[in-house]
């Protein structure tokens, strides 16, 4: 359902989320958070469909702040959406124009939900400083996307440099997939020290950056980062260690390709991921991410001292070709193909039962099909 309210105020609001409440069986009983979500109007609908899909594992009350054109008289529109609507959450939009778009920590204060934390969601260009912006100052938790800015890498800069505690970034959290199989995959042994990481992706993804920056803090390895074509994002990870290289290679936008020294390359499934995904993710901790403060103090300083083309990367071995990776990923499949195989034609392993093992049953031969019924017949006659 979904009431508009044009021209209209935040008591009017409230007093006709009270009518819903009290009429329409809408209630706000169970809301976890309040998720103030600050874009313009133009995106305000994607904003909101991805906030939409992340209530239905965090319900919360969703305050989408839509900023209109400054010029003109002050007015706020407003839309309250609930049930279908509204995924597991109650949506109230509010779009002001005027003087009020400079205002909107005003707008806002008088509709969040009480004694519940306050979550600030920028899905576009965010304030350079998150310090000093009035939402921020009153949200626990401020979430960016570095993605979306005009200028990713000026974007990524702010975030390093007016950090504080609570604050993140959707292009660190893009990262979660590529961190657990890296991490996985130096948790088996050999255990050996790194030598030298080199991270390839695109110079307009804050996300290379930042995984590049993941590594360099936590292994203490020199960093060398090849720039693929714009829009292409993360494309692939080499950590060289004395008994071989770990690479990870995404050639695709789905599916990746882990080699390690002394295991068939596998195919894993590692496709970008959605938004909603994202925040959801998000929504799940309220406390800081200790971790991103930690890449952003002290790896991003160190990724950018060395930069190289990937076709150059790949000259000087630092990086597998895409097509290298797909001839080793075609004789593995071939390999495991052939496996099973083998396995699908071996005999039958005997059952165990206790301390016993029960021989499987084996098919008669076609000579012993045929003595069979003379021994019948032979077993009869002695019988009677």
């Amino acid at each position: 359902m979904i009431i508009d309210l044009p021209s209209t105020s935040t008591s009017a609001i409230n007093k006709a989320m009270v009518d819903l409440r009290d009429s329409g069986g809408a209630v706000a009983l169970g809301r976890v958070l309040t998720l103030v979500v600050i874009t313009d109007d133009a995106h305000a609908e994607d904003a909101i469909s991805a906030a939409n899909e992340a209530s239905r594992e965090h319900p919360c009350r969703v305050l989408v702040l839509a900023r209109g054109n400054k010029r003109g008289a002050a007015r706020l529109d407003a839309q309250i959406r609930v049930g279908g609507d509204a995924g597991a959450s109650e949506v109230i939009v509010l779009r002001a124009y005027g003087p009020l778009v400079e205002h909107g920590e005003t707008t806002i204060v008088s509709l969040l939900l009480p004694d519940a934390p306050i979550v600030a969601y920028w899905p576009g260009t965010a304030p350079d400083d998150l310090r000093t912006d009035p939402i921020g100052a009153i949200a626990q938790r401020r979430i960016t996307d570095s993605a979306e800015a005009r200028d990713p890498a000026k974007a990524l800069d702010s975030r390093r440099t007016s950090y504080r505690a609570g604050d993140t970034d959707l292009a660190w959290t893009r990262l979660t997939n590529w961190r657990a199989l890296l991490a996985a995959a130096l948790d088996q042994p050999p255990y050996e020290p790194v030598t030298s990481i080199t991270v390839a992706g695109a110079p307009d993804s804050p996300s290379t950056e930042l995984l590049a920056a993941w590594l360099a803090a936590k292994l203490k390895a020199p960093v060398v980062r090849a720039r693929t074509k714009r829009g292409t994002g993360v494309q692939s990870v080499r950590l060289e260690r004395k008994s071989g290289a770990v690479e990870l290679i995404r050639p695709e936008q789905s599916v990746a390709t882990l080699t390690q020294p002394g295991q068939p390359d596998r195919r894993l499934s590692l496709a970008r991921r959605l938004v909603k995904d994202c925040l959801s993710e998000e929504l799940r901790r309220l406390d800081p991410d200790d971790v991103y403060g930690e890449v952003l103090a002290d790896g991003l300083p160190q990724v950018n001292k060395k930069v190289m083309s990937v076709r150059d990367a790949q000259t000087a071995g630092k990086l597998s070709t895409p097509a290298a990776a797909a001839k080793r990923q075609a004789a593995a499949e071939q390999q495991s193909a052939k496996v099973s195989r083998s396995m699908k034609g071996a005999p039958p392993e005997p059952e165990r039962s206790g301390d016993l093992t029960l021989a499987a049953p084996v098919s008669p031969t076609p000579a012993a099909r045929k003595a069979a019924p003379r021994k019948r017949a032979v077993a009869k006659k002695a019988t009677t």
